[in-house]
């Protein structure tokens, strides 16, 4: 009986979830899921921070423009796929490598970039990228059908996202605990 039961809701959960991944409703999936894994990277975070100074506020704000920047990436990794698919065609391993070299060279700096200048925020890229991105990429273009590219790099960056959200907040933490530092030193230099 209850095998029965979770196959019926696998069964419908499988009819709703279809259409997202077909057809015109593909790119509002892609957008969509952007914006919600790099929102959800940001609550995780913050009840990070939460759990280590429970007196600290959530920022819904910064979840939004998180959400809006995720969101605002999502065509552009659409037809990123889209267009690596249809220039680069096949799983073999010298196709999947290609893929992957122009996508690290091509569309990993350009979301960084877009990332941090949607944030309103300086950063200087770090290696990190290189360390996550290639192997996630290669499962993505040997494995994945073309209609779940999207999804599964929002999923990956839902890590990644979170990475972002503690290295953009840890520098202004940073920055504002230098500045009482240094405010404190000249206000004692002049006592």
């Amino acid at each position: 009986v209850m095998t029965l039961r979770s196959k019926d809701l696998l069964v419908r959960i499988s009819f709703y979830w279809k259409p997202l991944f077909s057809g015109k409703y593909l790119l509002v999936t892609n957008i969509v899921s952007g914006g919600g894994m790099l929102g959800l990277g940001d609550i995780i975070q913050q009840s990070r921070a939460k759990r280590k100074t429970p007196t600290k506020e959530r920022d819904w704000f910064r979840t939004g423009r998180m959400f809006a920047v995720g969101c605002s990436m999502g065509p552009f990794l659409h037809y990123w796929y889209l267009w690596l698919d249809r220039v680069y065609t096949g799983k073999v391993l010298k196709i999947v490598a290609k893929k992957v070299l122009i996508d690290q060279i091509v569309a990993s700096p350009l979301l960084g970039a877009w990332y941090f200048i949607g944030m309103a925020q300086a950063f200087r890229k770090r290696f990190a990228d290189w360390s996550v991105w290639p192997t996630a990429q290669m499962i993505n273009f040997y494995f994945l059908p073309a209609r779940f590219r999207v999804l599964y790099v929002n999923t990956v960056t839902l890590g990644w996202d979170t990475y972002l959200s503690y290295l953009k907040h840890r520098v202004i933490t940073a920055l504002q605990c230098s500045c009482i530092t240094m405010n404190q030193v000249i206000i004692t230099m002049y006592k």
